[in-house]
């Protein structure tokens, strides 16, 4: 099957036609059309995609083009796919975690009126990554990139009368095109030493342009290829939702969450580390390209992570969680473990999609209060809700033996045997991380589903915490903040969610317990990637270390990770359920942290001081100078005025008296003789 074009195309072609018949005729046919055409495409590419895999499994591949668009000074442009175990592993995590978003979505957006407009949405996203992941060359690789970052702006903001929505789909859609700029300055590098956009040829070639220096400015050389992995990486940097160019990620939780749930688990932000991966060839003749890849991770994963344990809503603390976890998978880049990058990829994007959707889940139950602070007990109310939420934070937070503690575990063991340099600093920080990963995951689970019930406790909860209302009340972005009602009324009770909600988390909530014992061994140790990524000495050094899942869990046990992931959650546990009233005091004697914290750093005020007013103020002094000034006031009403003048002094002596004319004539034949006067002289 896998050397058929036509059912390569299908995979990526039926999302795109349940997108294009929900979009186009879902408001005359109904909802029932809607997510039935929808929810069938996104069927058929994982069933397809599975018997792709069964072919790459059996030795099959497959790289060729299928579309010839243009042909330029004899370079063909072109539409190709490349199927080895990379793409097949991130077409079946695309496939599967979209189709329960999907039927997810059914249940969630049952009451919303653009209901048939999200379905084609969700579809539409599903088709572009595909084709990101299943591209062979730089070309469809870009089309990919923008499509995904289009379809996004799209679901950020699908709540359109919301202006929080509105300027955060803006916000990711500027931000991502910072990263874009870099990734075709990037991909232009390629297309100009190289000759061509296609990656087998440009991975062949690599070598040859190990030594190449270019000038990036007067004086200032460079080694071209850690000038192209630099460039590519900033793009990675936008999509993936890294320091500094993550701001776009947590404000795009004014999106339904089923989209936050597709977005940051299983698509968007998973494109940068793919791609990354792919131009493994690349990044490994770059040592400087692969320390700043390590530095940019290092400070996501661990300085983000700090930003969810002062978060509130549910659907934010999840979104910092995200942004953590991407550092994590970030450095095992940098660290020369792309293997181990792309299996915590696969094992987050399950466990992820679960706290996504478990979140959503509390939200339809709590009438779309996300606030947890007006949360409490719902362990007794929601019991499927609770223990899928239960097995992703264990995940979420790397407890053996749940699919998070294989990956993470293994990423930080990368890191401290990489080369790399700063890898020490950065193993630190990943093991910081580690303690504060705990922390914000069972936070969350002890402060919605344990303790006292607080759905109707006036002001958010007053016994937790006084000090962030006052916060929130300035907080442009604040979730809630264009809902006319939400939360429950008074005296009612939260009840368990409908079956197309509950399901899609059911069978999440599986991959996140089982994927990494299964997984682990062939991906990062055995040959599952042997023709897609380049072997490392790092995976090699980690080889010799792996003696089987069993070995790792019972070892895991001993070492820090494990120690400090338990220290995180029996910390969240005494301040959540042994001393509730303790967040408060604490948030009281650490105010100044807490206040940057809360704030992000400040980097969203800098933002939108620096670059937004800044922006504001220079397209302001550019209107008042060059449009009012030198366009109104000199080139049009200046041309008025001087005309005007001149027509005035021609009015002067154009009197239409006859002595006046006479006189003039006087002057005129006078001066003239004077003139030749002078000349005959």
């Amino acid at each position: 099957m896998i050397q058929n074009k036509l059912a390569l195309l299908a995979i990526p072609l039926l999302p795109l036609l349940g997108a294009v018949l929900a979009g186009f005729f879902g408001r005359a046919l109904g909802r029932t059309f809607a997510h039935s055409v929808t929810i069938l495409g996104v069927t058929g590419a994982f069933t397809l995609s599975c018997f792709v895999f069964q072919d790459v499994q059996a030795g099959q591949a497959f790289n060729g083009a299928v579309y010839t668009w243009l042909v330029t000074d004899g370079i063909p442009l072109q539409v190709g796919f490349l199927i080895d175990s990379l793409t097949v592993t991130m077409m079946l995590v695309v496939t599967f975690v979209s189709l329960m978003v999907h039927i997810y979505t059914i249940g969630y957006m049952a009451e919303d009126e653009g209901y048939t407009r999200f379905f084609a949405y969700i579809s539409l996203f599903t088709f572009s990554m595909l084709m990101l992941v299943m591209s062979n060359n730089f070309l469809q690789l870009f089309f990919g990139w923008e499509a995904v970052g289009l379809v996004s702006y799209l679901l950020i903001g699908f709540w359109y009368k919301r202006p929080t929505a509105i300027y955060a789909n803006l916000k990711a859609f500027l931000v991502n095109r910072v990263g874009d700029f870099g990734f075709l300055l990037g991909i232009g590098l390629i297309f100009a030493y190289f000759g061509t956009l296609d990656y087998g040829t440009v991975f062949s070639q690599a070598a040859k342009f190990k030594d190449t220096l270019i000038e990036v400015v007067p004086g200032w050389h460079w080694a071209l290829l850690t000038a192209i992995c630099i460039c590519l990486f900033i793009g990675a940097m936008g999509k993936s939702a890294q320091f500094p160019l993550h701001v776009w990620l947590p404000d795009s939780m004014e999106g339904p969450t089923p989209i936050s749930a597709l977005i940051h688990a299983a698509t968007m932000v998973t494109a940068g580390i793919f791609m990354v991966a792919r131009m493994s060839p690349l990044f490994e003749m770059s040592q400087t390209a692969l320390a700043f890849v390590l530095a940019i991770g290092s400070i996501t994963a661990f300085f983000m992570a700090l930003i969810a344990i002062v978060q509130y809503d549910i659907k934010r603390v999840v979104a910092y969680s995200t942004l953590s976890q991407l550092g994590y998978m970030t450095m095992a880049l940098g660290a020369g473990a792309y293997q181990a990058g792309i299996f915590h990829l696969m094992t987050h994007a399950f466990f992820k999609a679960v706290l996504f959707l478990g979140a959503g889940s509390v939200i339809i139950a709590m009438h779309h209060e996300q606030d947890m602070r007006k949360m409490g007990g719902l362990r007794k109310y929601l019991p499927i809700t609770y223990f899928t939420v239960l097995i992703g934070a264990l995940a979420n937070a790397g407890f053996p033996p749940f699919a998070g503690f294989f990956s993470k575990d293994s990423i930080i063991e990368a890191i401290h045997m990489s080369q790399t340099p700063g890898h020490i600093i950065a193993y630190y920080a990943a093991l910081a991380g580690v303690f504060v990963g705990g922390l914000y995951s069972f936070r969350l689970v002890f402060f919605a589903f344990h303790g006292k019930e607080r759905f109707h406790d006036d002001a958010y909860g007053h016994a937790h915490d006084h000090a962030h209302d006052k916060h929130d009340a300035h907080d442009k972005h604040d979730d809630h903040a264009d809902h006319e009602h939400h939360g429950l009324a008074p005296g009612e009770k939260p009840h368990e969610t409908p079956w197309v909600v509950t399901l899609p988390l059911i069978l999440l909530a599986i991959p996140s317990v089982l994927i990494g014992w299964m997984a682990i061994e062939p991906m990062l140790y055995g040959n599952y990637f042997i023709d897609s990524i380049v072997p490392t000495d790092t995976m090699a050094m980690m080889k010799k270390e792996f003696h089987g899942a069993w070995a790792m869990v019972t070892h895991g046990l001993m070492t820090p990770p494990f120690w400090l992931a338990l220290g995180g959650a029996a910390t969240a546990w005494y301040c959540y359920i042994l001393k509730p009233e303790l967040p408060a005091k604490i948030r009281a004697a650490f105010a100044a942290p807490v206040k940057l914290l809360e704030e992000k750093y400040y980097f969203d005020r800098f933002n939108d001081w620096f670059f937004a007013a800044g922006a504001r103020n220079l397209g302001r002094g550019l209107w008042k100078f060059g449009d009012v000034t030198i366009i109104d006031g000199i080139m049009v009403n200046g041309t008025a005025k001087l005309i005007g003048w001149f027509s005035g002094v021609a009015r002067k002596v154009q009197t239409g008296y006859l002595y006046t004319y006479a006189f003039t004539m006087i002057i005129g034949v006078f001066g003239f003789l004077t003139i030749v006067y002078f000349k005959l002289r």
